[in-house]
């Protein structure tokens, strides 16, 4: 069971999976730098001064911060955005598939549809 639970681990999607997992962690760390420390202060000064992070509603005794929701809502489009740039990228890198050899061909005869190494059509009996 050991070695199950190994070679599972090991496999090529889990490790990719791992890494990826690992990487996306510290890229969120980076764009939530970016939105808070650059971007939103920016934003806030075109908007007039405003700091979204101290944004807020009290209803009750309950604080509703939409400031910081308004953060997370430009964190999430950033990082959709990068998302959406490397995907297209690496589709772009992509190789087209190469084209499968054609396993039929037409009798030009009949015209029927035959196993490519035919030599003789199974319709109409002609000599290909």
């Amino acid at each position: 069971m050991l070695k199950e639970f190994r070679d599972f681990a090991m496999r090529g999607n889990v490790m990719d999976l791992a890494i990826a997992v690992i990487i996306g962690g510290a890229f969120g760390k980076i764009i939530a730098s970016l939105v808070n420390d650059v971007l939103m202060p920016l934003i806030g000064l075109l908007l007039g001064g405003i700091s979204f992070a101290n944004l807020s509603v009290t209803v009750g005794d309950a604080v509703i911060a939409y400031g910081l929701f308004i953060q997370a809502i430009v964190d999430f489009i950033i990082v959709a955005f990068v998302i959406f740039l490397l995907a297209r990228a690496m589709n772009n890198m992509k190789k087209p598939a190469p084209a499968a050899e054609p396993t039929t061909k037409e009798c030009p005869y009949c015209n029927t549809t035959i196993p490519i190494k035919a030599r003789r059509c199974p319709n109409c009996t002609s000599q290909l």
